[in-house]
Order: structure tokens, then sequence, then C-alpha cells
């Protein structure tokens, strides 16, 4: 088993679990969107690793090449990235609205004063 071949993998795998472990553990909701965040990179990084190929060029038609590398999945990313990117100022945007709701961002404080009222 090549490790060093497998260095990628064991970033997805660690950032995966480090932005899973956020969003489980921290009560606090900006650190919850940032652990959201961690995890899609994690997914992109998988994504654009298992689109690589080895020895292919730019799919541009020639008579000498034989491995192609296909543009579709950088593209698919791209388009995630953007879709994150307002995903996550909508979430900021949600978190401001509840703070000013209810003067804190932190889970506990706002199920408590939801139940009280």
């Amino acid at each position: 088993m090549d490790l060093p071949g497998l260095f990628n993998y064991w970033v997805v795998i660690v950032l995966m679990m480090l932005g899973f472990y956020v969003v489980i553990a921290r009560h606090n909701l900006i650190k919850k969107m940032v652990g959201l965040n961690i995890f899609q990179v994690s997914v992109f990084l998988f994504y654009i690793s298992m689109s690589k190929v080895r020895g292919g060029t730019a799919p541009i038609l020639d008579d000498g090449i034989q491995a192609y590398s296909n543009p579709l999945p950088h593209v698919l990313i791209l388009t995630a990235i953007v879709v994150g990117v307002a995903t996550t100022a909508l979430g900021l945007a949600l978190v401001v609205r509840i703070q000013e709701a209810y003067g804190t961002i932190e889970e506990e404080e706002i199920d408590s004063l939801e139940r009280q009222a």
C-alpha cells in the first residue's frame, strides 16, 4: 500500500471528521457554521481527488494523446463552491437574526429562552 499516494484521502477523512465533530460538539451557532464549511471543503477535496487522471491532459482532440482529463468534476465543484458561499451567507444572516431576537447565539440559552416563553 502506497501511503504517500493516499495522503489526499487522509486529509479528506481528517477534515470531514473535524467538521462533523465541530457541528455535533459545539453549541455556538457560528462555530457550527464553521464546522459545516470544513465538512463541505472535505467533500470538495474528495470529489476533486477522485477525478484526477494520472497522465491525463486537457480534453483537446489530438492524435498523440491517449488519456483525457474530464473537466466536468472541476466545473461541478466550482458551482458547489458558489452554492456553499451563498448558503454560508444565508446561515450567517439567520444567526444575526437569531442573535437580535434572543440576544445570544448559544443553543442552550436559546432553548431555555424558548421554554420560558
